[in-house]
């Protein structure tokens, strides 16, 4: 190793010392030797609640339904996390958040994780000491627009009004979309959801742009005035909707990353929410790992041996989350299928 690389990896360390104080201001304190090895899950332990951060807006995502209970897609990823981390899925304690605030909550230790519809980008992963642990949902930017405007597609809107969420991935594909096409639009940028959506309706601006599943699900909320509504064909961005944790925490992002590949697991597998306890006699090594009937799976991520048991008997697998949460949107799995079946979810194996 030369002088150079010595003092860089050094200054690496030291950086990542420094980032982890500035960010971990108000984050559990450091893993007790005695503990998991995460600093995070031995919080969560003690506090007995996972907090996650989530929007609560969202249909299909984060929304409470009549009797005040949250559902959607986030919703039930957070569940999950808290499935896997304290064995009981009711343990969760859902803190709603913003476009521009959700970051600041998870480095302050606000929220433990953040499940929030969040495009993982390099400049999110690079610059904020967040990272990405798995991907919920693969999506894309897209447009809402009135079919009385008689817009076909998004390159008949040049010089268009375009209602977009400030602080969102949103903002920055509108303008690289215009910019390569060049032409020229007028963001009405608004923060608060309803707000938005509603400036959409009384017609202030000409579309509404954000990710398309978040359009769909919009759109069908609207009931018989969906049909007044077209939710353009073109997918201007790659979108993909993941689940953030704070960097230095690398026990944590492993349980994360695992609870997500269990669910795809038991998919494969046809294991169900309904029908797992039939498995608990089966003889298939993979299936015997997966539920803790064999190995110390989970306790490799310092969690109970039947920590995906627990995820998959509280919350399904992860086809039974899409058909529960998106399927009633209208919006078909595509892409967020098995890789079996022609979608992009795949688990490495567990073992």
């Amino acid at each position: 190793m030369t002088a150079i690389s010595r003092w860089s990896t050094r200054s690496t360390v030291l950086a990542g010392l420094f980032v982890g104080c500035v960010l971990g201001g108000l984050a559990p304190a450091p893993a007790r030797a005695d503990g998991s090895g995460s600093a995070t899950l031995d919080a969560t332990v003690k506090r007995g609640q996972v907090l996650c951060g989530i929007s609560g807006q969202v249909p299909g995502f984060s929304l409470p339904d009549s009797q005040g209970v949250m559902r959607g897609l986030d919703a039930d990823t957070c569940r999950a996390v808290t499935a896997a981390a304290l064995g009981d899925a009711a343990k969760v304690k859902f803190v709603p958040t913003t476009t521009q605030n959700r970051f600041t909550a998870l480095q302050s230790g606000e929220v433990d994780v953040l499940s929030r519809s969040t495009t993982w980008t390099l400049g999110r992963e690079g610059n904020l000491g967040l990272m990405f642990a798995w991907v919920n949902y693969y999506d894309g930017t897209g447009f809402l627009v009135k079919k009385s405007s008689g817009v076909k597609a998004a390159k008949d809107m040049d010089g268009a009004t375009i209602c977009v969420q400030p602080g969102t991935s949103t903002e920055l594909a509108i303008a690289d979309y215009y910019r390569l096409h060049n032409m020229k639009f007028t963001p009405i940028l608004i923060q608060d959801l309803s707000e938005i959506q509603g400036a959409f309706l009384s017609g202030r601006c000409d579309a509404y742009s954000t990710d398309a599943s978040a359009l769909a699900t919009f759109r069908f909320s609207q009931g018989p005035k969906a049909d007044d509504l077209m939710l353009l064909p073109d997918i201007i961005s790659k979108e993909p909707l993941g689940v953030m944790v704070r960097k230095g925490d690398d026990k944590w992002f492993d349980v994360i990353r695992w609870t997500f590949a269990a669910m795809i697991i038991a998919e494969e597998k046809g294991i169900t929410q309904a029908n797992i306890d039939t498995f608990m006699d089966s003889k298939d090594p993979d299936i015997r790992r997966l539920l803790g009937l064999e190995g110390d799976m989970g306790k490799a991520l310092g969690l109970d041996a039947k920590f995906a048991y627990n995820v998959i008997k509280a919350v399904g697998n992860l086809g039974e989350m899409w058909d529960r949460n998106i399927t009633p949107m209208g919006v078909p799995r595509g892409i967020n299928n098995l890789w079996t079946k022609g979608g992009l979810q795949y688990a490495p194996p567990m073992r």
